[in-house]
C-alpha cells in the first residue's frame, strides 16, 4: 500500500483564498474614497495634495473591513492617526535628513512599529502604516510643508471614515443597534452549529468559530460602551440577551466535552433566540428540557432563563448579570499585557526584523536612485508583517500580484483615454479593494494600480517597470533576513504567545476550583438579573460578580489560544528552516484548549451539586501549568522536574482529562 503524499503546507498557503460575501457597501465606499480626492486635487490644480489625500483614503480603505460603526471607527481611525504621525516624521526627515542619513532614524521606526504590532490586530496595522507613510514621506518627492502633508493624508482616511459611518441604509435593520444585534445574533448561530457538532470530528473547530462569534461580540458592544456611557433601553436588552449567550455558551462548551451527540432540536433554541435578536420578533416557542447529564441539565437551565430574558419588558431588562457594566469595561490588565509583548521576545524579534529589512531595502534603493528610494523599504516594510501569512507565501505573492498590477496599469495607461483616465482608473481599483482583501497577490494587484495612478498624477510616468525590479530586490531582502537564525526567532512569536495563554489557563483553572461556594452559584443568581426583593438582589449581585470574573477568566484563555493557535499554524506554513517545531506548539495548544474546555465543564459540574475537591487538586495543577508556562517562555528544553506526578480525585473526569492534558503539554515541552 503506498502512502499519498499531500502537499507541503508552505508550497499550497499561496493559492488559499478566503471566502467571503461582496461587500456591497464597502465597495460603494472605496469607489468614492481615492479617486474622487485624487480627481479634487486636479481639479484645484494641486495634484500632490489630491495624491496624498487619495493615498490616506486608499491605506483606509484596506482597514475598511466588515463590523459595527464603532468598530470601523477605530480599525480605521487608530491606524490612520498612526500613518499621519509617520507621514509627519518622514517629511520632517525629507527636510533635516535627506538620502542616507534618514537610515538611523528609520530604523529607530522600524524597532517601534515591529515592536507594537505584537499587541494585536489593530496595533499592528497602525504600526506596519507608520512605517510605510515615514518611508513615503521621507523619500517622496512632494511639494508643501510637513504638516500639511501628515493633515493631507489625515483629511484622506477621514474621508473614507466619514463615507463608513455616513452610507447606511435609511432604515438599518435593527435600528442603530444593527451592526450589534447582528454581532449578538451570529454567537446564537455559531452556538447552534457547534451543538450540532457535538460528538464529531468538527467538534473543536465549531467551538473554536464560536469563541471569536463571542470575541466580536463583546468587542461591538463594549465599543458602543466606550462611545455611549448612558445605555438606553433597546442597548440594555441587548446586553442582557448577550449575557444569556454566554452563560449558553459555557453549558455548551461542557456538551463538546461530553462529546456525546446531541438531537437535532436542542440546536433549535439557539437558532430561534438568533433569529429573535436579528428581527426583534419573539423567540417563540423553545424545546422543552429533557434529563440528562449535567451539562445537559445546565444547558436547559440556561434555554430557559435565555427565554425569561428574552421575554422581559425593557423597562426592566438589565441584562443577565444585572446592569451589564462589564461589557462596557476595557479588560483588566490590558495595558500591563500590551507592554509585555512590545519588550518581551516577540517585540523584539520582530521589531530588530523589521528595522533591519527596512534599512536594508533604503539602503539598497539609495545606491541604486536616490530621487525615487522609497518603494523598495515600503514595500518591505509589508513584506516583512507576518499577519498577513507565511514569508514564502507573502514574498510569491506580493511579487505575483504586483507584476499583475504592473501590467494591468501600463496596458490600461495605453489607452487614449485623456488626463482623466488616471482617476478612472484610482476609482475601479478603489472598488475592488474590499472584494480583493481576500487574498494578498489580488490585494497587492490592485493597490499596485491605484499607487500607479497616483504617481502617473504626481508627474512619473514611466516608472511602472522599475516598481517590479524594487518588489523583486524587497522580496529577495526579506527572503534572506526572515531566514537569518540570529535574527529571526519563529520560537519566541510562538513561545510568548503560547505561554500567555497557559497562565491565562491557569488563572482560569484556579478561579473555578478555588471559588468560593456562593461563586458557583453564579450561574444561576446572575442569571436571575435584578428582580425580586433587596435582599436577593444583593445576593445576585454578589454571586454575578464571581460568575463575570470567571466568564471573564474563560473568555481571555480562550482568546489567548486562539492567537497561539493563529502564531502557531503560521509557523507551520513557513519554510523547513524557519518551521522549527509548529507540530510541536500546535499539540501544546490543542492540549491547553482542551484543558480550558474540562474546567469548563467541572465548573458547570459544580453548578450542579458535584462535590467540591480538595483544594490540592488545584494547587498541584495550577502549579503544573505555571510551571509549563514559564518553561515555554524562556524556551527552556527538559523536563519540569521540580514538581510531583499530578495527582487527581478518584472519579472526577474532568480533572482526570486536565492532568492527562497537562502531561502531553509537559511531554511536548521537554521535547
Amino acid at each position: 500500500m503506498t502512502r499519498r503524499r499531500s502537499v507541503p503546507v508552505w508550497l499550497s498557503h499561496p493559492f488559499r483564498w478566503q471566502r467571503q460575501p461582496v461587500p456591497r457597501a464597502a465597495v460603494l465606499r472605496g469607489a468614492l474614497s481615492a479617486g474622487p480626492l485624487l480627481a479634487a486635487g486636479i481639479a484645484l490644480g494641486r495634484p500632490a495634495a489630491g495624491v496624498l489625500a487619495a493615498l490616506g483614503a486608499m491605506l483606509a480603505g484596506v482597514n475598511d473591513r466588515p463590523g459595527t460603526r464603532r468598530s470601523g471607527v477605530v480599525h480605521i481611525g487608530l491606524p490612520a492617526l498612526a500613518g499621519a504621525a509617520g507621514m509627519l516624521a518622514g517629511s520632517v526627515l525629507a527636510v533635516v535628513a535627506p538620502g542616507w542619513w534618514s537610515l538611523p532614524a528609520l530604523c529607530v521606526v522600524g524597532l517601534v512599529s515591529g515592536a507594537v504590532s505584537v499587541v494585536g490586530p489593530v496595533s499592528s496595522t497602525a504600526g506596519m502604516q507608520m512605517l510605510v507613510t515615514t518611508v513615503v514621506g521621507a523619500g517622496m518627492p512632494m511639494p508643501g510643508a510637513p504638516w500639511q502633508k501628515a493633515v493631507l493624508f489625515l483629511f484622506g482616511a477621514g474621508w473614507l471614515l466619514a463615507l463608513r459611518l455616513l452610507l447606511r441604509p435609511l432604515r438599518p435593520r435593527g435600528g442603530a443597534l444593527s451592526g450589534e444585534r447582528a454581532a449578538v445574533a451570529a454567537v446564537f448561530n455559531a452556538l447552534a452549529d457547534a451543538l450540532e457538532a457535538v460528538g464529531g470530528p468538527q467538534a473543536e473547530a465549531a467551538r473554536r468559530r464560536l469563541t471569536t462569534a463571542l470575541d466580536r461580540a463583546d468587542e461591538a458592544l463594549r465599543l458602543r460602551g466606550v462611545f455611549r456611557r448612558r445605555a438606553g433601553a433597546a442597548e440594555r436588552r441587548l446586553v442582557g440577551r448577550f449575557a444569556a449567550a454566554t452563560a449558553l455558551c459555557e453549558a455548551s462548551v461542557a456538551l463538546l466535552w461530553e462529546a456525546q451527540p446531541l438531537p437535532p432540536r436542542v440546536a433549535e433554541g439557539p437558532r430561534r433566540l438568533a433569529s429573535a435578536v436579528r428581527t426583534g420578533l419573539p423567540a417563540g416557542a423553545l424545546p422543552a428540557p429533557r434529563p440528562g447529564t449535567p451539562a445537559r441539565r445546565a444547558f436547559d437551565t440556561a434555554l430557559l432563563e435565555a427565554a425569561t430574558v428574552f421575554g422581559r419588558p425593557d423597562a426592566h431588562d438589565t441584562g443577565a448579570h444585572g446592569t451589564g457594566e462589564d461589557v462596557h469595561r476595557l479588560p483588566e490588565g490590558a495595558a500591563a499585557g500590551a507592554r509585555r509583548r512590545v519588550l518581551g521576545p516577540a517585540g523584539r524579534e520582530y521589531g530588530l526584523r523589521v528595522a533591519v529589512c527596512v534599512a536594508a531595502g533604503a539602503a539598497l534603493a539609495l545606491a541604486l536612485r536616490a530621487d525615487h528610494w522609497y518603494w523598495l523599504p515600503a514595500t518591505a516594510a509589508f513584506l516583512v508583517k507576518p499577519d498577513m501569512g507565511p514569508l514564502f507565501s507573502r514574498v510569491v505573492t506580493r511579487f505575483a500580484g504586483t507584476a499583475l498590477g504592473v501590467l494591468a496599469f501600463t496596458v490600461l495607461i495605453a489607452v487614449p483615454a485623456g488626463p482623466w483616465w488616471p482617476v478612472v482608473l484610482a476609482v475601479a481599483a478603489g472598488a475592488l479593494v474590499p472584494v480583493a482583501v481576500r487574498h494578498f497577490a489580488a490585494l497587492t494587484a490592485v493597490v499596485t494600480v491605484l499607487v500607479l495612478s497616483f504617481v502617473h498624477v504626481a508627474g512619473d510616468t514611466a516608472v511602472a517597470g522599475l516598481r517590479l525590479v524594487d518588489t523583486a530586490l524587497a522580496c529577495l531582502i526579506v527572503l534572506l533576513v526572515g531566514h537569518l537564525p540570529r535574527l529571526v526567532d519563529t520560537d519566541a512569536r510562538v513561545g510568548a504567545r503560547l505561554s500567555v495563554a497557559l497562565r491565562r489557563t491557569e488563572a482560569y483553572l484556579r478561579n473555578v476550583l478555588d471559588a468560593p461556594a456562593q461563586d458557583r452559584t453564579a450561574g444561576t443568581a446572575g442569571t436571575a438579573g435584578t428582580a425580586g426583593t433587596a435582599g436577593t438582589a444583593g445576593t445576585a449581585g454578589t454571586a454575578g460578580a464571581g460568575y463575570r470574573e470567571r466568564r471573564a477568566l474563560r473568555r481571555a484563555a480562550y482568546r489567548a489560544l486562539g492567537e497561539a493557535r493563529a502564531a502557531a499554524e503560521l509557523a507551520a506554513a513557513e519554510l523547513p528552516p524557519a518551521r522549527a517545531r509548529a507540530g510541536g506548539w500546535l499539540a501544546v495548544v490543542a492540549s491547553t484548549e482542551r484543558i480550558v474546555d474540562a474546567v469548563t465543564a467541572c465548573a458547570v459540574r459544580l453548578e450542579n451539586g458535584t462535590p467540591r475537591p480538595d483544594p490540592r487538586y488545584a494547587q498541584e495543577l495550577g502549579d503544573a501549568l505555571a510551571a509549563v508556562a514559564e518553561q515555554v517562555a524562556h524556551r527552556r528544553r527538559g523536563p519540569v522536574s521540580v514538581l510531583p506526578d499530578i495527582a487527581v480525585p478518584p472519579g472526577c473526569d474532568t480533572l482526570a482529562d486536565v492532568a492527562g492534558q497537562l502531561g502531553r503539554i509537559r511531554g511536548e515541552a521537554a521535547a
